[in-house]
């Protein structure tokens, strides 16, 4: 299994030992050509608006608009989720998103830095080991979901983890626990496809 990390900003390491604890080849994915070949992508964290800018520099936002649009794989957590909505609800004039899953996202809903939290998530379809811890920063919130998405997990009724066809996405930052579940999940998908 062959799985690229967006490697422009963010938490790209962490989710490259998760991904190949997990048994994936990690690509940092930088250039258009890093594309090629790629089972799924992992869009991490960090700040949605500064990645967006540093993939229109690299050349990259046209190529993978058009691989999720082909029906890759794709895993977004945190800025990474905001990145693949259909709206961002307070998005930055010019700030654009791929649309490969059909939520509204608000950027830091659950608070600025200060605010961050961890919270034990109930989450439906990682198999056993009971309730998944997951670290919040500065987190986005999903504020509409579309017919065709799964809400997998939520915090005090707002989703915080949803997936559609083989898009998964994540308010939260898994790549910051010792625990995989969601990467093996992700990894899953794209196994299947």
């Amino acid at each position: 299994m062959k799985v690229g990390v967006l490697a422009l900003q963010g938490d790209v390491a962490e989710h490259a030992s998760a991904l190949a604890d997990s048994g994936a080849h990690v690509v940092e994915v930088r250039l258009p050509g890093h594309l090629a070949g790629l089972d799924g992508i992992v869009l991490p964290g960090g700040e949605s608006t500064t990645i967006s800018k540093l993939l229109e520099l690299a050349g990259l936002f046209e190529p993978l608009a058009e691989r999720l649009a082909e029906g890759m794989p794709a895993f977004g957590t945190c800025a990474g989720m905001i990145l693949l909505a259909t709206e961002i609800v307070d998005g930055h004039p010019g700030q654009r998103s791929f649309g490969a899953i059909d939520i509204g996202v608000r950027r830091n809903a659950f608070g600025r830095q200060r605010q961050s939290f961890e919270a034990s998530l109930e989450v439906d379809g990682v198999g056993p080991g009971g309730p998944f811890d997951a670290v919040f920063i500065r987190a986005p919130a999903v504020e509409r979901v579309g017919p065709a998405v799964a809400v997998l997990a939520d915090v005090d009724g707002r989703p915080v983890l949803c997936r559609q066809g083989p898009v998964l996405v994540a308010a939260f930052h898994p790549e910051l626990s010792e625990d995989t579940r969601l990467h093996r999940l992700f990894l899953d998908t794209c196994e299947g496809m």
